[in-house]
């Protein structure tokens, strides 16, 4: 899993191939500008944002963050998601992206109205744009 919160607060979660370097240097690359500011944890594979922008990294002693800068905001959101999907208690891989973009929806959305979101949505989106989505391989 990668998940990214952006300046204005919404976020971006997806699945990836791998728990490594390459495949989160991907996301980073398509989902965010070269000279942005980033804040992560310690994970070694973030080592190279330095090359892309401006990089924080966040040391925790017994799991709170040392001084005044956080990650607060994108652990926030795991959050909400494993409570949010803990009642279907596993959900098969190949849909997995759907639930997981389901949440960020409902996560970036969470102080409006969803019903006339949705409607909206759903009047405006064709089966045909939905099928190449629905289902992953692999």
């Amino acid at each position: 899993m990668f998940g990214i919160i952006k300046r204005n607060g919404r976020v971006k979660a997806m699945p990836i191939p791998a728990h490594d370097r390459r495949s989160i240097m991907e996301k980073i690359d398509v989902h965010t500008r070269e000279g942005a500011l980033y804040y992560t944890d310690e994970w070694q594979a973030y080592a190279t944002l330095k090359l892309r922008g401006e990089h924080v990294m966040i040391r925790k002693e017994k799991g709170r963050p040392v001084g005044r800068d956080h990650i607060n905001g994108i652990e926030g959101f795991w959050s909400y998601a494993k409570n949010w999907l803990y009642p279907y208690r596993g959900v098969p891989w190949q849909y997995f992206h759907l639930y997981l973009g389901e949440v960020c929806y409902r996560y970036n959305h969470r102080d409006e109205d969803l019903k006339p979101l949705l409607s909206r949505l759903v009047r405006g989106t064709s089966i045909q744009q939905l099928k190449p989505t629905l289902v992953r391989k692999g």
